[in-house]
């Protein structure tokens, strides 16, 4: 699916909370600033030189998208932290034209701009400021620049990159890498067998009560069937679904899955004598009334985490569940594609002392 960064806010924010994207950008593209307090520092004329527009071009990006550049670390300057920004740019033109060659073009030009500004620094009150990613944010908004479209390309190139270098391609089960899917897919495999044993002792033999009830599980929590889900995700006919849900997701499908089992089983008692699917159907309808309070936030939750993780990592979007997306959080990302995230067969290997427990219980 094409990312439109120039008119999409949540595009913009899901790359720039790929930090990992991110800092390929910065090795790949360049423009070096001072670092300060931990991260790289720019001013509105060094943007202005590398995009190639006037100043004010610049500023109207600002006054035109302040909030959202300030959440990606533009900053105004005074009193004690100006002067000390002033201190960090004085001591790094020092150093570079001490230690290293300045005719690099990136850093020779850089360290130009910084001497020109600091004459004017000496009598300004307050200096705008932009990180790195306050630099990128600007790049995805300016439609008038010849270098930030091309900036635009290759941030989304990388993106796209970042994600296929750490799963191989296998976008299907990124929910895998997460430290709470094997978890999660245990204690659903149990209670999952805990609802098909109650389908089978409190309801009629019908061969079709399995897959339709299952389907009113996956309807009640993320509005779709499992074809409908299947489609979406281009799985084939041999891929499971539940190997490609979130942990969050399992849970919810797990607790559903045992409370419907034990309302069917104190209805069986009631009436004493197995149910009929349509009677069935008609006691899930009755239990998704009587759960519903309790199931919103939860299923709110699930419903988003679904629609923008699958919009981010898989490029799939639940049309049903398009209410639901917002920004992917750079916990997010650090959670499937950074250093805690694992493949499931390390995760597997990690624990097979605890499937050997499972297997001997």
């Amino acid at each position: 699916m094409k990312k439109d960064l120039t008119n999409s806010g949540l595009d913009r924010k899901n790359i720039l909370n790929n930090k990992i994207a991110v800092q390929e950008v910065y090795e790949q593209v360049g423009f070096y600033g001072v670092k300060f307090k931990e991260k790289y520092r720019f001013t509105r004329q060094q943007l202005a030189q590398y995009f190639e527009v006037d100043i004010r071009t610049i500023e109207r990006i600002v006054e035109n998208n302040k909030a959202e550049l300030e959440q990606s670390g533009y900053e105004i300057f005074s009193g004690s932290q100006l002067r000390l920004f002033k201190e960090e740019v004085s001591g790094y033109i020092t150093k570079i034209k001490k230690d290293q060659d300045v005719s690099d073009i990136h850093v020779g030009d850089i360290v130009k701009l910084y001497e020109k500004e600091l004459e004017g620094w000496a009598k300004v009150p307050q200096l705008s400021v932009f990180t790195y990613r306050a630099f990128l944010n600007v790049g995805m908004l300016l439609t008038d620049s010849e270098k930030a479209q091309k900036l635009r390309s290759v941030i989304l190139d990388i993106a796209i990159d970042v994600i296929n270098k750490k799963l191989g391609g296998k976008t299907k089960y990124i929910n895998q890498r997460e430290e709470e899917f094997l978890p999660s897919a245990i204690r659903e495999y149990n209670y999952r067998k805990e609802f098909t044993d109650a389908l089978n002792l409190y309801i009629v033999e019908n061969k079709f009560k399995y897959g339709q009830l299952t389907d009113k599980i996956y309807k009640s929590i993320f509005k779709e069937n499992a074809k409908e889900y299947r489609q979406i995700l281009k799985l084939n006919s041999s891929e499971n679904v539940r190997s490609t849900l979130y942990s969050e997701v399992l849970d919810l499908i797990a607790g559903c899955e045992n409370g419907y089992a034990s309302y069917l089983k104190n209805e069986f008692e009631k009436i004493g004598r197995k149910l009929s699917l349509p009677e069935a159907h008609s006691l899930f309808v009755s239990f998704e009334q009587i759960t519903e309070a309790t199931l919103i936030p939860l299923r709110e939750k699930a419903r988003s985490l679904m629609a923008s993780r699958d919009l981010a990592f898989r490029d799939a979007l639940h049309e049903k569940l398009k209410e639901y997306i917002d920004e992917v959080s750079s916990e997010d990302y650090e959670k499937f594609l950074g250093e805690r995230s694992l493949d499931l067969e390390q995760r597997l290997e990690d624990n097979k002392d605890v499937f050997k427990r499972l297997k001997d219980r």
